[in-house]
């Protein structure tokens, strides 16, 4: 990863992603064609209002879409799936925790891609404690 003399912008953060995305299993990434990443500096205040959350700061990815496990061959036609990724909040955790900010990406990346498929947070929680316990 290069050593960054200004904080990474938008088109860095969204080439880590995208290199995450590449590096998931194909049994997987068959799954996510059509899948839009987008990368913004913040949440807007709607999205922060209908998560029913109170700083942007605690937001760090998004998952907008209909999960697989709701999805119906009857359904409309319907907008793509998107990842939506905030720069910001991801950077001020890279900062306080120190984390490889790659890897700190794509975990976010990976949590959202995870709600594509239909994972909840406490699910996708639970999966991240048991892959720290082994």
């Amino acid at each position: 990863m290069p050593a960054y003399t200004i904080p990474p912008g938008e088109a860095d953060i969204l080439a880590m992603a995208e290199a995450a995305l590449a590096a998931l299993p194909q049994r997987l990434s068959r799954h996510l064609e059509g899948l839009t990443i987008t990368v913004e500096d913040m949440a807007d205040e709607e999205t922060l209002a209908s998560l029913e959350i109170e700083s942007a700061w605690e937001l760090t990815g998004l998952y907008r879409g209909i999960p697989m496990t709701e999805r119906s061959v009857s359904d409309p036609v319907r907008l793509p799936d998107t990842i939506m990724l905030y720069r910001d909040p991801i950077l001020i955790e890279w900062i306080e925790t120190g984390e490889d900010l790659a890897r700190l990406v794509g975990s976010v990346l990976v949590h959202e891609v995870a709600h594509h498929f239909g994972f909840s947070d406490a699910e996708i929680e639970r999966i991240e404690a048991d892959m720290l316990d082994r």
